[in-house]
């Protein structure tokens, strides 16, 4: 069971939650993540707090590809720019906004081929052969919806990455993965309920991208590295299997004392529940991270055995990231591989750039999802894939592109989304969004709502006001849900 301090601090941490206005769904969560048993890794969907409404989907996994993808060279064909390619993007598009580098060159083709894939017909590029379906590749085209008018506030990435995960630009506030575990609890006692999975590359504005922010600490996102050491510390150093236990009830001893002195800190409280997860996770991680556990068939599948060192990463992290969602986290976050290109930040050379983190990728990201429909998980499953904003179709420079705001793409998949379809479109640059445009609060809208809660009614007060992940805007966005 769980020790008297995760049982006493409920009672205390409620009443002073309902003080402070937090939502009814939020106040469930917190008495079902202290009140329950360790008996079972997996909580059942009765003690789980209620949402409110049934849920599409039980859990997240966020494919943040950082750095951002060009829309052009992905998922948004543009014939306008082959036959336009090499001319004064001034004379040709008209008025230009502002770019994060003032380098405007000439408007430049894709130097990927585009075709229609699947049966729906959606257009791709050769960037990503796998997702595509090239090559003789199974595909995924006809499993995901392509929202091609997505815009963001920001045109540099620390913002713009604070934006997409917060929905503010700036560091300090909660990321989407704590407000769904703060609203929904965590479905696995052994585990956080937000988890970051990293290939080797922390984004741009660090860990703030994955913060709390001023909701309780418990639901900070938690970094697992997906090659080496998951994290410090989580094998024991105890030569003597029962020396850590021992340890273990001396150190809740303490703790209870401690807290029974203090009156009651939040801190304190918060401190000592994640010291006691964080001792339940020495066991359960070490073996989620074990892919020996897997068929070689299923590595290869997901390009575990790659030539390329940074598809072995990816690969990884897609299979762990489907791994913990069989174990019931809430919400997993895989971040880019290492590949030397400074993310798909592609100033230059966009070629090397996008071709080489696409490789990384492409594979494992098919696979993940083709796994997920295997396993009878997609369904219950939202997978988001998504950049902080898009690129130019017009070069910076000679061979890159900048910063793009105004308009790029992402894509969805699994539980309650439409497949095989495209929502919103871009001009016939591919440069801003024309119709049924977005802001990432309608995504986080969208996201909250597959999970069957209501993003206006999961607040927090703060400050002197409820807040919430989408501020006062968003719209969940009907059009591509099933």
């Amino acid at each position: 069971m769980k020790s008297k301090i995760a049982q006493s601090l409920t009672r205390r941490r409620l009443l002073k939650s309902a003080s402070l206005g937090m939502g009814s769904l939020a106040l469930a969560s917190l008495l079902h993540r202290e009140g329950s048993s360790d008996d079972l890794p997996i909580a059942s969907e009765a003690a789980l707090p209620a949402p409110h409404f049934t849920p599409r989907v039980k859990s997240v996994i966020f494919l943040f590809m950082e750095g951002a993808v060009s829309q052009v060279d992905s998922f948004d064909y543009k014939p306008s720019l082959e036959k336009y390619d090499g001319q004064d993007p001034h004379e040709v598009i008209g008025k230009l906004e502002k770019t994060q580098f003032a380098a405007i060159g000439k408007v430049m083709r894709s130097p990927w081929k585009f075709q229609q894939c699947g049966e729906s017909g959606l257009w791709a590029s050769s960037l990503f052969p796998h997702m595509a379906g090239m090559d003789g590749h199974r595909g995924i085209m006809d499993d995901i919806c392509v929202v091609r008018s997505m815009t963001s506030r920001f045109p540099e990435h620390t913002s713009a990455n604070y934006f997409l995960h917060s929905g503010v630009g700036l560091q300090g506030r909660p990321s989407m993965g704590s407000w769904v575990t703060y609203g929904l609890g965590s479905r696995n006692e052994n585990l956080p309920g937000y988890i970051v999975l990293n290939g080797g590359q922390i984004p741009s504005g660090g860990l703030d991208n994955f913060s709390n922010g001023f909701l309780p600490a418990i639901y900070q996102g938690s970094l697992l590295n997906a090659i080496g050491p998951p994290l410090a510390n989580v094998l024991p150093n105890e030569k003597v299997a029962d020396l850590q236990p021992a340890k273990r009830q001396l150190v809740r001893l303490l703790n209870e004392e401690s807290l029974r002195l203090s009156g009651g800190d939040d801190a304190l409280e918060s401190a000592i529940a994640n010291y006691e997860l964080a001792a339940r996770m020495q066991t359960a991680i070490p073996d989620l991270m074990d892919l020996s556990q897997e068929s070689q068939a299923t590595q290869s599948f997901y390009g575990v055995d790659s030539a390329n060192v940074h598809t072995q990463t990816y690969a990884r992290q897609c299979i762990i990231a489907r791994r913990l969602v069989e174990q019931g986290v809430r919400f997993v976050e895989c971040t880019i591989p290492s590949t030397g290109q400074d993310r798909w930040d592609a100033h230059g050379n966009l070629k090397q750039n996008h071709g080489q983190n696409a490789l990384a990728v492409d594979q494992p990201i098919a696979a993940l999802l083709q796994d997920l429909k295997q396993r009878g998980l997609f369904d219950e499953t939202l997978v988001v894939w998504s950049g902080e904003f898009g690129r130019t179709p017009f070069a910076q420079g000679s061979d890159g592109r900048d910063h793009n705001e105004h308009g790029f793409s992402l894509w969805l998949a699994g539980g309650g989304v439409k497949p095989g379809i495209a929502y919103g479109e871009t001009d016939m640059w591919g440069y801003k969004a024309i119709r049924d445009r977005l802001e990432m609060h309608d995504l986080h809208a969208t996201i909250m709502h597959l999970l069957g809660i209501d993003h206006t009614k999961l607040t927090f007060r703060f400050s002197g006001r409820d807040i919430r992940l989408t501020d006062v805007y968003g719209r969940v966005i009907e059009e591509i849900l099933s």
